[in-house]
């Protein structure tokens, strides 16, 4: 299913312990979780390798005993290099912890090395959460109740104010309804100008906006998506390379074909033919992840 926008809802239902947490482990060079933001705190503590996580388009390069924080209303995304990658994954909403530091709209530093009260912490949670003792909720509970009190003390980088925190909110609710828009008419030819008036921006401003927070402009996103759904066409095998092209929104048969080597590696009658070899497999697999 085609995701619509970035935002991502979090159902964190258990009253006793509202928090999900997990361990993502990878091998295979890929994108393990897509570009994404909710209102929750997500931690990111690595446990081994050296995973790539994107902030806001801020690349941060962690390692073993690294500690990601990606805050409020973030968009972010993850990367493995095709080493072993190891990461425990935590996320929680503020309020359901503590209403006063909710209601402060802290900015926390995003990446934290060498702490060695947040090692013992997430070495005490990572061996619940990997032998779910009776209880286990429990401890996991108060081990994060520490860390939230010593990222507070020792981490806090900013405190947004309600009209701050709101603005970054706004932000990424306007990029949604662009993003949902082109979703819904990208086989047109869709102009930033109209894009902009979707949102009631000036051009130059919504292209700002775009860019800062995709790293890259709305051609640019509109032809990747184009490039995307063309390759889920192709490998059915039911149209011509034509058809294709005109079905995705490229108005040029030979445009379509330079764009789609340049980002696959290989021409779209490669992949008629089932014949576009290894090198393609791991872009195929990003681009379908990407995609989802």
């Amino acid at each position: 299913m085609e995701p619509h926008g970035f935002y991502e809802q979090k159902n964190l239902s258990d009253p006793e312990f509202p928090v999900q947490l997990h361990v993502d482990e990878y091998s295979e060079k890929c994108q393990y979780f897509l570009r994404h933001w909710h209102e929750h705190i997500e931690l990111h503590y690595v446990l081994e390798g050296t995973p790539l996580l994107s902030l806001n388009q801020r690349e941060i390069k962690a390692k073993k005993g690294s500690l990601v924080i990606v805050n409020s209303n973030e968009l972010h995304a993850g990367y493995c290099d095709g080493s072993l990658v190891r990461v425990m994954v935590i996320i929680f909403e503020m309020e359901d912890f503590s209403k006063e530091l909710a209601g402060k709209n802290i900015i926390f530093q995003r990446l934290i090395e060498k702490d060695e009260v947040i090692d013992g912490i997430m070495s005490v949670i990572h061996r619940e959460y990997l032998e779910r003792k009776i209880g286990y909720h429990l401890v996991c509970r108060g081990e994060l109740l520490r860390l939230i009190a010593h990222l507070v003390r020792e981490y806090a980088e900013e405190i947004l104010t309600e009209s701050e925190s709101g603005k970054r909110k706004k932000r990424l609710e306007r990029l949604n309804t662009v993003l949902d828009y082109i979703q819904n008419n990208y086989r047109e030819q869709i102009s930033n100008q109209e894009l902009a008036e979707v949102i009631h921006l000036s051009e130059d401003r919504f292209n700002h906006l775009f860019k800062e927070s995709m790293g890259m402009s709305p051609l640019q996103y509109m032809n990747e998506l184009r490039l995307k759904k063309a390759m889920s066409l192709l490998k059915k095998r039911e149209y011509s390379i034509a058809e294709i092209s005109g079905q995705v929104g490229f108005t040029d048969y030979n445009h379509f074909g330079r764009q789609f080597r340049k980002y696959y590696g290989c021409s779209p009658s490669e992949i008629l033919r089932g014949d576009h070899g290894t090198p393609l497999r791991s872009m195929e697999k990003r681009a379908s992840a990407e995609a989802g």
